[in-house]
């Protein structure tokens, strides 16, 4: 009997103890459930922060609702931009200018040369030595005029004769200072046998259209060049469009190589139809810059000053499982995940709804990255855990 009992205070001992046991695991099983992080954060380390490249921004309010779309170009006025040519058919025997380089007006962009340049130069100072002389003849016809010892036909023969070689002698003047030619030198006999084009304004050479030994011709264009700090967009809109547009609207667009918007307001409105029923619209740019060029394709925005909304950045927007999310700025390298919907899309921003509770005032959101953050997080969930 005495064996009985103490096997059965035995099994009583180690019934208990396991039982005590079990209640701490219950425990500590609990509190590591209430340790998991909420499923729609996630956190990054400094290295794959640097790899998603996440940027932050805010969103912004745009007048997505109301536009105009149009499509356009750069371009100059015509005051920025000017042909060159020689005003004398000559041989190009110097020239230093290529597509790109930038020069300043007054600067020297060609030398020619031509025999009838020297012809030139010499009759000049034959006329200029002939009206020294006609002009002393008509001075003693006027002295004899007044002493009545020549006739009143004699006169005028020499007035006519200084006035005609006076005519002469300044058109020559005019011809040589067309062609660059120093006149204070050449008055005093040196005579060149080169004639030098220089540039009328500041700018860029666009056009090089000739080169060393070529024949230039009065007709032909041997240099283009533009004054870029001037540049405007010229915008092509359709006829059913142009009512809703006005001067002083803003106009935001972007160019074919680029993601980057630009600003430019409406300065003029096209008073003329094309045959293809669109007008032309002028703007200025709001900030210029000298490594824009004039004929780069752009597509724009015209705002019609209607309301505007709330809009984010078309890659700051992911979609998973049928829904849209934004990821925002929780704490230091950590994100949260947010539900969002989303209206209407323009010219890479979308129209966004936010809950009522949510201050999107005064968060940071993720406009670039939100992808590789939504790519992280989803292997996390895939894989049974909770991204940290």
């Amino acid at each position: 009997m005495n064996s009985i009992y103490k096997f059965l205070s035995l099994f009583v001992i180690i019934t208990l103890f396991i039982s005590c046991s079990g209640e701490p695991k219950e425990v500590k099983q609990t509190a590591v459930q209430e340790e998991h992080h909420d499923e729609n954060i996630i956190e990054l380390s400094a290295e794959q922060y640097k790899t998603a490249d996440i940027q932050l921004g805010a969103a912004e309010m745009k007048a997505l609702s109301g536009t105009t779309k149009v499509n356009g170009m750069l371009d100059l006025p015509p005051q920025n931009m000017v042909s060159i040519s020689s005003p004398f058919a000559g041989t190009v025997k110097s020239t230093e200018m290529l597509q790109g380089m930038r020069v300043r007006k007054g600067q020297l962009i060609a030398v020619l040369q031509h025999p009838d340049f020297i012809e030139i130069q010499q009759d000049y100072l034959d006329y200029k030595s002939q009206l020294e002389y006609l002009k002393l003849e008509y001075d003693r016809q006027q002295e004899l005029a007044a002493e009545q010892v020549n006739s009143k036909k004699a006169l005028q023969k020499a007035r006519s004769e200084y006035q005609s070689m006076q005519a002469k002698v300044s058109g020559m003047r005019m011809k040589l200072n067309l062609m660059n030619v120093n006149l204070s030198a050449l008055d005093k006999g040196k005579i060149s046998s080169t004639f030098n084009l220089y540039t009328p304004i500041s700018g860029y050479v666009i056009q090089v259209n000739t080169n060393i030994g070529a024949l230039a011709n009065p007709s032909d264009v041997l240099f283009k060049i533009a004054d870029t700090d001037h540049l405007h967009a010229e915008l092509t809109v359709f006829e059913k469009d142009v009512p809703k547009l006005k001067i002083g609207q803003k106009v935001r667009f972007t160019l074919a190589n680029e993601t980057k918007e630009r600003m430019a307001t409406v300065y003029l409105v096209g008073r003329e139809i094309s045959d293809e029923r669109t007008v032309q619209i002028h703007c200025h740019l709001d900030q210029e810059d000298d490594q824009l060029l004039p004929g780069m394709y752009l597509q724009a925005l015209v705002e019609s000053g209607s309301s505007k909304v709330t809009a984010l950045p078309e890659k700051s927007i992911v979609e998973f499982e049928g829904l849209k999310y934004i990821f925002v700025e929780a704490e230091a390298s950590h994100f949260e995940r947010v539900a969002i919907r989303t209206g209407v899309t323009e010219f890479g921003y979308t129209q966004v709804y936010f809950q009522d509770n949510f201050d999107w005032k005064s968060k940071k959101i993720v406009v670039n990255g939100a992808y590789d953050l939504l790519s992280k997080m989803s292997n996390g969930e895939e894989e049974g855990g909770h991204a940290h």
